[in-house]
C-alpha cells in the first residue's frame, strides 16, 4: 500500500477494518440563525457610504475530528446564487476538549450560507460542510396561548428562500416555520406573519425559539415554578436573542391578577432569566388581555393592561403592540379554537411587526432607557 495514492488508501480503509477519516460538525446546525451584532440601520440601506454594513457574529462551532490535530480552516459560501465562488480559506484556532474540537469563527450577517470546514493532515486534507445556516435576528417568544399555537389558520412562511425557522427543544433541531410551530399547540400561531413582514425588510435570516404555554398565568412563569427552566433552557441554547416577545395576559385576567402583582412577577421573571442565562435582552410585552368567547371582565382586564403601561415605562422592558384592539372578525367563535382567526392572525403579526421594525430601525428611541439602544444596536 505504500505506493498508492492517500486518497485510494481512504477508499481501502473501511474494507481492511479502518474508519476513514472525517470531520462531524456539531455546531452550528442545519437551519440554523445566530444573533448578529454591530447592526448599523443608517448603514443598512442598499447605497450607504462606505458600503452596506448588517452586521456580523461571532458563530459558536463544535466538531468532531479524530484523524486532526489542528491546522483547521472554514470558508462561507453564500446560498443565494447556488454556486461556490472561489472563496478563500480562513484558519483558525481551535481547542480540544475530550473528544470535541470547539472555537468560533466571525460569519457577516446574511446567509443561507454553506460552511465549509478543513483540516490538513500529513497525506490530506479532510473537508466537511453545514447548510444552510444564517446570522440574522432572533427571538425568544413566551407567554399563553395567543403566543402559542392554538389560533385557527394555519399560517406558512413566504419567503422565497425559507429564511425564517423555529427551534425545537426536544430534537435540537431548526426547522422552516411554518405551522405548526415546534414546542407549542398544534394550531396557527401569529408568528409567521409577523416574520414575513420581517424578513422581507431586514433582508437576514430570523429564527425563533417558542415556549408559550396555553392557559399559563405570570405567576406560573416565576423562578421555582415548573415554567421558568423551560424558559431558561431555551436562552441558554440559543446563547443569544435579540429580544423576549410575551404575548400573555388571559390567564391573569381570569385569576383576577391585581396591577402591583403582575409588574411584580414579570420584573421578577426577567431579572431571573438575566441572571440564569446571562443574556441581558429587552422584554417586548404585548397588551393581551381580550378573550371575548371565555369571559367579558373589564375591570380585571383593566388592571392587567395597566401593569403593562408601568412596565413599558420601567427599563428591561419595550412596549409590544396592543392586541386587544382585535376584535370581531380577527376572534374565533365557540366552535373555533377560541382564539385568533387567521385574519386576526395576519393582522396580530403585523402589528408585532411594527413594533419589533421600529425598535430595531427608528434613529430615535420611543423611550429614553438605554435597553432601548441595546435592542437595536447590540
Amino acid at each position: 500500500m505504500r505506493n498508492l495514492h492517500p486518497s485510494a488508501i481512504l477508499l481501502l480503509l473501511p474494507a481492511i477494518g479502518f474508519a476513514a477519516p472525517y470531520i462531524q460538525i456539531l455546531s452550528p446546525k442545519p437551519h440554523q440563525v445566530i444573533q448578529r451584532t454591530g447592526y448599523l440601520p443608517n448603514q443598512s440601506i442598499e447605497h450607504a457610504i462606505g458600503g452596506r454594513h448588517l452586521g456580523r457574529a461571532m458563530v459558536p462551532l463544535s466538531f468532531r475530528a479524530p484523524a486532526c490535530s489542528g491546522d483547521f480552516a472554514y470558508r462561507i459560501i453564500s446560498k443565494e446564487k447556488f454556486q461556490a465562488p472561489n472563496q478563500p480559506w480562513i484558519a483558525f484556532l481551535a481547542k480540544k476538549a475530550n473528544e470535541l474540537w470547539e472555537s468560533e469563527i466571525e460569519i457577516p450577517a446574511g446567509g443561507w450560507y454553506r460552511l465549509e470546514l478543513r483540516c490538513a493532515t500529513s497525506t490530506l486534507a479532510i473537508e466537511s460542510a453545514v447548510e444552510p445556516i444564517g446570522v440574522g435576528e432572533v427571538f425568544l417568544i413566551a407567554g399563553q396561548s395567543n403566543a402559542g399555537g392554538y389560533s385557527d389558520g394555519r399560517m406558512l412562511i413566504d419567503d422565497p428562500q425559507q429564511r425564517v425557522v423555529a427551534y425545537n427543544i426536544k430534537t435540537g433541531e431548526w426547522a422552516v416555520a411554518n405551522d405548526p410551530q415546534p414546542n407549542v399547540g398544534p394550531g396557527g400561531t401569529i408568528w409567521p406573519p409577523m416574520c414575513n413582514a420581517l424578513v422581507s425588510v431586514l433582508d437576514v435570516p430570523i429564527g425563533m425559539v417558542n415556549v408559550a404555554v396555553d392557559s399559563t398565568s405570570s405567576s406560573q412563569w416565576l423562578p421555582g415554578e415548573n415554567l421558568f427552566p423551560l424558559l431558561a433552557e431555551a436562552a441558554r441554547t440559543i446563547r443569544q436573542f435579540r429580544a423576549v416577545l410575551w404575548q400573555q395576559g388571559e390567564s391573569d385576567v381570569i385569576r383576577k391578577t391585581t396591577t402591583i402583582d403582575y409588574v411584580a412577577h414579570m420584573k421578577t421573571i426577567r431579572t431571573a432569566l438575566e441572571n440564569e442565562a446571562g443574556v441581558r435582552a429587552p422584554w417586548l410585552l404585548a397588551k393581551s388581555t381580550f378573550h371575548p368567547t371565555v369571559y367579558d371582565d373589564p375591570v380585571h382586564e383593566a388592571q392587567i393592561r395597566d401593569a403593562i403601561d408601568i412596565l413599558w415605562k420601567t427599563s428591561g422592558f419595550l412596549p409590544g403592540p396592543d392586541t386587544d384592539i382585535l376584535g370581531g372578525s380577527n376572534r374565533g367563535g365557540p366552535h373555533s379554537r377560541r382564539h385568533f382567526t387567521a385574519e386576526g392572525q395576519k393582522h396580530a403579526g403585523l402589528m408585532w411587526f411594527a413594533v419589533v421594525w421600529s425598535e430595531l430601525f427608528c434613529e430615535q428611541s420611543r423611550l429614553s432607557s438605554g435597553v432601548t439602544t441595546a435592542l437595536r444596536f447590540n
